[in-house]
């Protein structure tokens, strides 16, 4: 890499590193001293996703300036251990520069419309905290050069994610639909370490510059074979299913809505969503070497467009019908990635972000004047039914209507079946240790002395006769 793209490419590293320094110097302050004023906050989050946005413009620009396909950033290494090192690397092309560019925007509009719309809210400096956070990991998720780094991005936007559902931890439920989306991340997530150990072992590298090739994003470059690309291509396919809350493991994404209306605006119409689509994206050299993950993105993301759109079609809340339409559109990106359409799938992928997330923001103030402007009109216009219940029998019909109303039971199957096992193996983990610590710290070394029974008293002569005992 030459001079230019070498300052450049430390511009670049710039973009999550500011939103990093901020949740560091905030939490410092929080956890030594307590919460800043609201002021202060804003000023700090703010001003370091301002710097993030100007980096990130700065490294696009650079990369059309100087009609480059790539350039890989090398920040040094994290830890070694044997054979095996972490090096931190970024690698700037265009698929990654655009959603920096997308990212880094997005945030800063949900955290300026935030200052607003939390004002006097208790929680006000941990929500710009976690919006911090979830910045400098989107950042490395999206500009990571080895799929060990966009692991680290990917699990700080995950667990972010769980801990903005759970925002108003005062109430039951968001803390509970917290758990539910902490809980299927992690099952998922199991499919991107299994691809990076993978990837390891097939290619002998962990960068993408290396394993797919540095050539113009989407060109093919991969040299592997088809049975290492398909396990490789479905390990990371279920990462993304998890994360882009595709069938089966859809029940999430609406009762994540329980956050900030901002919070869900940023991660479930615009940015955290997507981020599935984008390690497809990613990905895409290794894809067109296994057609078996690319029909099963098809069918995938197919089956979930049009599971979406039934369950939308009764939704009695607009937060909810906007997420199952978050859905249908996603689902439709999936389909278009295992159709090899990668940069239509990338120009879908920006343009429904933007258009959620300005949905999901107005969302409250739209059902607030179409409330009013029907009472004042004093008329209800009658929902338009789809041509194909027309084409339906009646029985079917129903049936259609009562799954879609249930929303195929997909919330009871991942209580029963992922939710319910592992917290019950938490519980029995937690029970093992405590019992465990007790032995070891001799509290249970000599069985309690039971204490002496007490003396049975003879029922008084008024119990006697009332019959009370």
């Amino acid at each position: 890499m030459s001079v230019g793209n070498l300052e450049l490419g430390w511009v670049a590293a710039t973009a999550p590193l500011w939103p990093l320094l901020a949740f560091v110097t905030l939490g410092g302050v929080m956890l030594l001293h307590r919460a800043p004023g609201e002021r202060a906050v804003v000023r700090g989050v703010l001003g370091a996703l301002w710097l993030s946005l100007g980096a990130s413009v700065v490294a696009a620009t650079g990369l059309v300036w100087r009609h480059q396909d790539a350039w890989v950033v090398e920040l040094g290494r994290w830890f070694s251990s044997g054979a095996y090192t972490f090096p931190v690397t970024l690698f700037i092309d265009r698929l990654s520069a655009t959603m920096m560019v997308l990212s880094s925007a997005i945030t800063l509009l949900i955290g300026r419309f935030s200052v607003n719309y939390l004002h006097r809210e208790p929680g006000f400096a941990r929500f710009f905290l976690l919006l911090a956070l979830f910045a400098s990991g989107m950042q490395v998720l999206v500009a990571s050069g080895t799929i060990d780094l966009l692991f680290v991005g990917w699990e700080l936007v995950g667990l972010t994610s769980a801990l903005l559902i759970g925002f108003f931890h005062e109430r039951t439920t968001p803390v509970r639909s917290g758990l539910r989306a902490f809980t299927l991340y992690r099952l998922c997530d199991m499919g991107l370490l299994m691809g990076a150990v993978l990837l390891h072992h097939f290619a002998g590298t962990a960068e993408w510059a290396e394993a797919l090739g540095a050539r113009a994003w989407p060109a093919p470059a991969v040299a592997m074979a088809m049975g290492p690309a398909t396990a490789l291509g479905l390990c990371l396919m279920l990462a993304a299913m998890g994360k882009s809350a595709q069938l089966p493991f859809s029940s999430w994404l609406p009762r994540a809505m329980e956050g900030p209306t901002p919070s869900s605006a940023l991660f479930y119409g615009a940015l955290s969503v997507h981020a599935g689509v984008y390690l497809l994206l990613r990905v895409a050299p290794l894809l067109q070497r296994s057609p078996v993950a690319s029909g099963a993105l098809v069918v995938v993301g197919l089956l979930t467009a049009v599971h979406a759109t039934l369950v939308w079609r009764v939704q009695t809340d607009v937060k909810s019908s906007l997420a199952y339409g978050v859905l249908t559109q996603v689902g439709l990106m999936f389909a278009e990635v295992g159709l090899g359409l990668y940069r239509l799938a990338l120009v879908h992928l920006v343009a429904h972000a933007c258009l959620r997330c300005l949905q999901l923001l107005r969302a409250p103030s739209v059902l607030r004047d179409e409330l009013a402007r029907r009472a004042a009109l004093r008329e209800a216009r009658r929902p338009t039914v789809a041509v194909a219940h027309h084409v339906l029998p009646e029985g079917w019909r129903r049936r259609f209507y009562r799954l879609a109303l249930e929303r195929f039971s997909l919330e009871v199957m991942h209580e029963r079946w992922a939710m319910g096992p592992l917290l019950r193996a938490g519980q029995w983990m937690d029970r093992m240790e405590r019992s465990w610590t007790g032995a070891l710290s001799g509290w249970k070394s000599a069985p309690a002395e039971k204490a002496p029974a007490e003396p049975k008293q003879a029922p008084s002569s008024q119990s006697q006769s009332t019959g009370v005992v």
